[in-house]
């Protein structure tokens, strides 16, 4: 166990009055799952009513680490100048808080496909592992993610698992969810569903959502119409081209499921526009659950992602890796969220 207090307060003073060893005490302090809640609790008021600080200089020293991880932001094409998917936004408080939790600094920055952000911190050491949000076309960004395994570079992202060649990788059960979202229409009635978003290899969550839809539409005895499929990438203008083209084909459908909210935002405007009521003409149900999906008129049905779950599942994975544990459970369960564009409830 520990060893009688003396002097300035340190580990082995907590532990010798928590009746645990100092190495229980250490990973109690830096969030270690593995120290159960009832222990890490008592350790954690000990350490308060001691006035003890982890002193970060010396812990580094000891194990080689700078008790700092990165999070990198992939650019995305937004409305406004942040660059920054919203549905990423919305998970950088949980990261943040997890981080912080764990003892953690955490350093932000952007990451753009064509440069070679995948070598920066090779030997850098500015951060112990990196947490990677977004990616662009996955068929391209996988060749940086094997570079980053093999120059042992820690790491844990944000994607699809079904996918997933290099470990590490943190999702939702983007399948699953889209038979959810397939069988909420089919329950209202909807029959000639069209999906808009891309469904092939380069965007890999995407095409996993469909194949959901596809799935329900088939248990319902209908089969998915492939002319009811249209490419987008995430954002507003991509959904608006997108069911522009959908209307002009003058293919039949009576409901919408977007990939993403912001495809959806976009759907909807050109719904509007052409005249078609939602949800009376066309249900839709969007992707994400971003604050903006209880903003449209009418509010959107969407498919909600457990963003505070995904900061705290990806911080984790990052430690695992960095620690060589086994990694938790990589994929986080969904919520349909439904709202008037798909009916009264």
């Amino acid at each position: 166990m520990g060893r009688k207090p003396t002097g300035r307060p340190t580990s082995f003073d907590i532990a010798y009055a928590a009746g645990v060893s100092q190495p229980t005490v250490s990973r109690a302090l830096r969030g270690d799952r593995s120290v159960s809640p009832a222990t890490r609790e008592r350790i954690e008021r000990i350490a308060s009513e001691l006035n003890y600080t982890v002193d970060k200089n010396a812990s580094s020293l000891r194990s080689q680490r700078s008790n700092t991880i990165a999070l990198l932001f992939f650019e995305d094409p937004t409305p406004d100048e942040s660059m920054i998917n919203p549905f990423f936004l919305a998970m950088l408080g949980s990261i943040t808080r997890a981080a912080a939790n764990r003892g953690l600094d955490l350093l932000i920055s952007f990451q753009r496909l064509e440069d070679d952000w995948h070598v920066r911190y090779q030997d850098s050491h500015r951060a112990d592992g990196l947490i990677l949000l977004g990616y662009g076309d996955w068929t391209i960004y996988q060749e940086r993610l094997g570079q980053l395994r093999r120059q042992g570079t820690h790491f844990a992202r944000w994607g699809s698992v079904s996918s997933d060649v290099a470990g590490g990788t943190v999702g939702s059960d983007n399948f699953e969810a889209g038979r959810v979202a397939g069988a909420h229409l089919i329950g209202r009635g909807r029959r000639r569903i069209a999906f808009i978003g891309h469904a092939d290899a380069h965007y890999p969550e995407f095409a996993s959502r469909y194949e959901g839809l596809c799935s329900a539409l088939r248990d319902a005895g209908e089969e998915p119409d492939l002319a009811l499929q249209r490419d987008a990438l995430t954002s507003e203008e991509a959904g608006f081209a997108a069911a522009q083209s959908l209307i002009a084909s003058g293919a039949s459908f009576d409901a919408v499921f977007a990939a993403s909210d912001l495809i959806a935002i976009g759907a909807m405007r050109a719904l509007s526009e052409s005249g078609r009521i939602v949800p009376d003409d066309v249900a839709v149900v969007g992707f994400d659950d971003i604050p903006a999906a209880s903003l449209t008129r009418p509010p959107l049905t969407t498919v909600m992602q457990d963003m505070r779950g995904a900061g705290e599942r990806l911080v984790d994975t990052l430690l695992a890796d960095i620690e060589g544990r086994p990694r938790p459970d990589p994929r986080l369960p969904t919520r349909l969220v439904v709202r008037a564009s798909t009916g009264p409830a």
